[in-house]
């Protein structure tokens, strides 16, 4: 049976519907569900947590892979279905709770026991994609990558190159932690109810060690924030309508530092720029 008999055949038989509260579409494409379990390269050595399984369309292909699924679901109506669905598979594990409020060291440590290595793996509704991929990131998990389909504009972003035209503050604070990189465009028929754009799949890559030098990765993140929410002001006034430098002169000191014009925007600065200009910032030069 295929994902979109199998997703139809499992909406009739508990008769429940796509929840739009949650944004959820169920994926239907079976090359799509091959391609994310493949680029994530899931093995019997891997502990999976998959965020939102719905239906389960995709947690019984990481089942057959898989040494263990953690699936987490926040809907309720999900928990029967894919406790019916899995109850004869010993390496699944469910858990009804919001990942946002999951503490995921503690979930790993209690779960990975001879497994090696630690994959995150989701279709992420759209409306809360950057605070779930934030949360992963910056909570510092044990983990090698991420495999998660969203929205394209938000692939778009993430795995832009610093400085370019479609980078975003996301670029910047996705890159600090992992090597992002796209996977396969998911076009909208391919989930039902259809959503009214395209998606895509991308990987990030956990890196062991940031590729810039941070003092202060607080000061870090709200300076690229800061530079994005104001994308249209100039860098030194985003900096300083921010609260982040409340000193003018600072700024312009920095700047010269740095050998940086008076005028230029956020957008137009590399990590590494960020980086220097966040350190100089923190030590008040």
């Amino acid at each position: 049976m295929g994902s979109l008999e199998e997703t139809r055949y499992i909406l009739k038989k508990y008769n429940i519907k796509a929840n739009k509260r949650l944004g959820q579409n169920f994926l239907i494409n079976d090359n799509v569900i091959e391609n994310i379990v493949k680029a994530a390269e899931v093995t019997e050595d891997d502990l999976i947590i998959e965020i939102g399984p719905g239906l389960g369309t995709l947690t019984s292909k990481l089942l057959e892979k898989a040494g263990k699924v953690i699936a987490v679901e926040l809907d309720e109506n999900m928990i029967k279905i894919l406790e019916d669905r899995f109850k004869l598979y010993k390496n699944f594990y469910l858990i009804n709770e919001d990942i946002l409020k999951i503490d995921l060291k503690e979930l790993i440590a209690s779960n990975l026991n001879n497994l090696k290595k630690v994959k995150i793996v989701a279709n992420l509704p759209y409306y809360i994609t950057t605070p779930i991929i934030m949360k992963l990131l910056e909570d510092k998990l044990a983990i090698d990558s991420i495999t998660v389909m969203v929205q394209k504009e938000v692939a778009d972003r993430i795995t832009a190159r610093p400085g370019d035209k479609l980078s975003g503050a996301i670029t910047y604070s996705v890159n600090y932690y992992a090597e992002a990189e796209k996977v396969i465009l998911v076009g909208k028929e391919s989930f039902i109810p259809s959503p009214e754009v395209d998606s895509e799949v991308i990987k990030l890559n956990i890196l062991k060690e940031p590729p810039v030098k941070v003092e202060n990765e607080e000061t870090f993140f709200k300076i690229i924030k800061a530079s994005f929410m104001q994308r249209r002001k100039t860098l030194q006034n985003a900096l300083t309508n921010s609260g982040i430098v409340t000193d003018k002169e600072v700024v312009r000191k920095v700047f010269d530092k740095m050998n940086l014009k008076p005028d230029i925007r956020g957008e137009k600065l590399t990590i590494e720029e960020f980086a220097r200009l966040a350190n100089l910032i923190a030590k008040g030069l």
